[in-house]
């Protein structure tokens, strides 16, 4: 009936982060276009696109590290400013780590950092048994292969309690041990209320993981929605995601 409100609305919830119109440009290239989505609490979305879509420039942007030409980040109804890293923590997608601290020395300046409370040790002695680190614990970051300085990172991150996550291509570096490990934290950390933004290029795996995806191209959200209802825009039912995502992409 016309004139009725729009009920699917009245009862959804207020997402927790709310990007709108997101625009960024190097010169004369525009390399975000007005990106907008939202996420609730505790979600994980997908952020997939070839490479030069935007996203890591995006990531950027919501962490604070680079400043959009235009557009607004809320977070639980709060317009964010400049600072914003406890808010919202960004693993990059190259494990930059401290050369002469050891692992633990991380996990313990996070801590001083970010100003836990008591019981912080044992998180991150569960961290590091998580990701197989316990014999690591005494390594300086300069001695460590890249799996590990990935997986020092991502611990020393998941530490500080940020309630969004930002996952640059976070399964590059990772054994598959570290992999699966990776996947079952990024799962908990959901379940647990932690709202997780994730690029990726491994189609699988942003299927298998995320609760939404997003498609990008050119700076430009072009496709969104969960995987099943982005597979149902394909004409022949047989086709993959990928194929979906490769087509839309094109």
């Amino acid at each position: 009936m016309a004139g009725l409100p729009n009920l699917e609305a009245m009862l959804s919830p207020e997402p927790l982060l709310r990007v709108d119109g997101l625009t960024k440009r190097f010169g004369s290239k525009l390399v975000l276009d007005g990106l907008t989505f939202a996420l609730a609490r505790g979600e994980v979305l997908g952020l997939l696109g070839p490479n030069g879509a935007g996203k890591t420039t995006t990531f950027l942007c919501l962490n604070g590290l680079m400043r959009p030409d235009a557009g607004t980040i809320v977070f639980d109804g709060r317009t964010l400013g400049g600072d914003r890293g406890r808010t919202i923590s960004l693993i990059p997608e190259t494990p930059d780590v401290y050369p002469m601290l050891t692992v633990w020395e991380h996990l313990a300046f996070v801590a001083r950092s970010a100003r836990l409370g008591a019981g912080w040790e044992k998180r991150a002695e569960e961290l590091l048994a998580s990701f197989g680190l316990e014999d690591q614990r005494h390594t300086l970051g300069q001695a460590l292969s890249k799996g590990m300085r990935q997986k020092t990172l991502i611990g020393a991150t998941v530490l500080a309690g940020a309630p969004v996550l930002l996952f640059d291509e976070p399964m590059i570096g990772l054994d598959p041990r570290g992999q699966r490990e990776l996947r079952h934290l990024i799962r908990s950390l959901s379940a647990g209320g932690t709202t997780i933004l994730m690029s990726t290029h491994l189609i699988e795996t942003a299927e298998a993981l995320c609760d939404r995806l997003i498609f990008m191209k050119s700076g430009v959200a072009v496709a969104s929605g969960r995987a099943a209802e982005l597979r149902a825009r394909a004409s022949d039912g047989d086709r993959t995601l990928e194929d979906v995502f490769l087509e839309i992409t094109a």
